[in-house]
Order: structure tokens, then sequence, then C-alpha cells
């Protein structure tokens, strides 16, 4: 570790707010049956193969030069934050899927597998070449080998993927469509590149869909618990991550509160493809259940920063209020969704 950069050291990281890397039951996936959703999953292969963004993620003409030590210390720092949690997930994604391709059997599932590790490498790998022009690149090779790995079902995969992908979605072209009406406020170039960018998250996200659309058992019964549950826990990871980076989005130009309602709306109108809830985004009691976490969350930042048996008792007493926060926006009640007849949507927003 002696040697290993800062930025990859941030990477290594894992808390319950930072992205981590993921592990499964590859002879379960290899049972995936795609045969309900043929005629959409042929179409969507066939797209993945012709690879519309081989091209995409190079610099070119539009990378502008950028002094990062220009920018003022906490736009820097949190922006250096962003990039290396982004990499983080891209790189989580394309080691994943490369596993699933390599030890997997299903030859149609691999075959998606090898498409969107190649995708999710190249993401990474472009935001590791942003962060080497600044000298400040992370190891990614020692981070595949050095990241702590978390075991889930296959079908814990495929929703917090299919989420993962589908927000991702949202908060790239949330913050594209922006830049384009206000591109005074790009300050680097690394967002002209989103909008490509994200429909490779969007297609990745359709391809889950899919997946979880093959067999009616996931959207059903029991599972739709484990539906609310990811749903709450990826919107109240993102809002609690936002807010831990009010510089950057002030550098954005974007209020985060009503950046952040934009991404779930979105998320959640997507998500109607293949879940049969969403949660109530209207509800006061959830906005407030965010806000609430927020809160605690500074707590507990605080308590790390404490240290000692003081600071201990501290986090656990605040990581206890989190959890039982989270149920109380739990119990909160959702809005049922009609399952559309073909879940097939286009990145139009």
């Amino acid at each position: 570790m002696a040697g290993v950069s800062d930025t990859t050291r941030s990477a290594l990281v894992s808390t319950m707010l930072t992205p981590r890397f993921y592990t499964t039951d590859f002879e379960e996936m290899d049972k995936i049956n795609v045969e309900p959703v043929r005629a959409e999953w042929d179409v969507l292969i066939a797209q993945m193969k012709s690879d519309p963004n081989r091209g995409h993620f190079k610099r070119n003409e539009q990378w502008d030069d950028i002094d990062i030590d220009a920018l003022p210390d906490d736009l820097r720092e949190e922006f250096i934050d962003f990039l290396v949690s982004s990499l983080t997930s891209e790189f989580s994604g394309c080691v994943l899927y490369k596993e699933m391709k390599r030890r997997g059997k299903n030859q149609e599932i691999c075959e998606l597998f090898g498409y969107m590790s190649r995708d999710e490498s190249r993401h990474a790998g472009f935001i590791n070449d942003a962060l080497k022009e600044f000298g400040i690149g992370v190891n990614m090779g020692f981070l595949a080998k050095a990241k702590k790995y978390t075991f889930f079902k296959p079908k814990f995969i495929y929703y917090a993927t299919y989420l993962s992908e589908k927000i991702g979605y949202a908060r790239y072209i949330t913050i594209f469509r922006h830049l384009e009406k206000h591109p005074e406020q790009r300050f680097h170039p690394i967002f002209k590149w989103f909008r490509e960018w994200c429909n490779d998250e969007f297609s990745h996200g359709e391809a889950f869909s899919l997946i979880i659309r093959s067999d009616k058992r996931l959207m059903e019964g029991m599972n739709k618990y484990w539906i609310k549950f990811f749903l709450l826990a990826v919107f109240a990871t993102m809002y609690v991550r936002d807010h831990m980076r009010p510089a950057f989005h002030k550098g954005l130009g974007v209020d985060i509160d009503d950046y952040d309602m934009k991404v779930f709306r979105l998320t959640s109108e997507i998500s109607r493809q293949c879940f049969p809830l969403v949660l109530d985004l209207d509800n006061p009691a959830l906005h407030e259940g965010f806000r609430r976490m927020e809160r605690i969350n500074r707590k507990i930042m605080a308590a790390n920063e404490k240290g000692g048996l003081g600071g201990k008792i501290a986090k656990g007493f605040w990581s206890a209020a989190a959890a039982v926060n989270f149920v109380r926006m739990y119990v909160i009640p959702t809005k049922s969704n009609a399952i559309p007849a073909t879940s097939r949507l286009q990145p139009v927003w």
C-alpha cells in the first residue's frame, strides 16, 4: 500500500455510501431463460453488438486544457471525489460483467456481459485518463485485486444493477442537458461526453429490465418488498452522497435538492418498465426522511472524525438512528404500477 496513490486508496474504501465490488452465484445466473422476451432481447443484443459508441471515448478538439489547481479548493476536492466514485462504480460493473462472462456457460448471457464489460471498461478508462492528466490516476489493476467484494444473490444483482444503470443515466443526462443550456458552468470537458456515455448506461439497464421480465417471479410476491428496499436504498444513498458535495453542485450551477428530485422522478418513470411499484415522491414524509438521513450522516461523519471511545459510541448511536429512519421511510406507502406489455424504452430525455 506504500506506493498506492491517494485516489486509489479512496477507491478502495468500502462504506454504505461508496460504490462496491460484487460477486454472485454464477451457476444460478446460467439458468436465465430469455425466451419470454426473445423479440426485444435480439434487438437489444444487435444494438450492443453494433457498438455505436466505439469511437466516442477518445479525446478530440473538444477536450479543453484544464488547470486543476486553478479550481477553488473545495470544488477541486469534491470534483476529484466525484471522478473517483464514478470510476469505481464503472469499474465495478466492468469487473462483475467480465467475471460473469468468464465463468458463465449460458452463451446468450455471456455475450451480453461481454458487451457491457467492454462499455464499462471504456467509461472507467476514460475517467482515469482525466485523473492521470492531473497526475492522480487510479491503479485499476491493484483496485480489482485489493477491493473488498460483496456477495449478492443473482436477483439482488438484477435489482441493484438495474437501478444503478438507470439512475446513472438519469444523473448524467440531467447534468448534460443543464450544461447544454449553461455551457459557461462546464468547468471540465468530461461533461461534454455525458450524452453517449449515459446512453450506454441506459442500454445496460434495458438488458437487466429484460432479465427481470424474463422471470415473472422477480416482479411478484415477496420480491416486491425487495424492489421497494432497493429503490429506497439507492435513492437515499444518492441523496446523502450528493449533499456531501455542495461545492461540486454549486460549480455546476444546480440546486442539489431540485437536481436529486429530477433524477428520482426520471428514474421512477423509467423503472415502471419492470417494477410493479414506485416510491411516492410527492409524499412530504419521504422528503423529510431523505433530509433526516443526510443530517444523521453528518453526525456519523463527525463521530468518525472525533475517534476514540466517545466517537465509537456516537457512531453506533447515529448508525442505529439511520437504520430506524430507513425503516420509517420504508413503511411509507408506495404507488402500484401496471407493468407494460413491452419493456424497451428509448433514451429520449
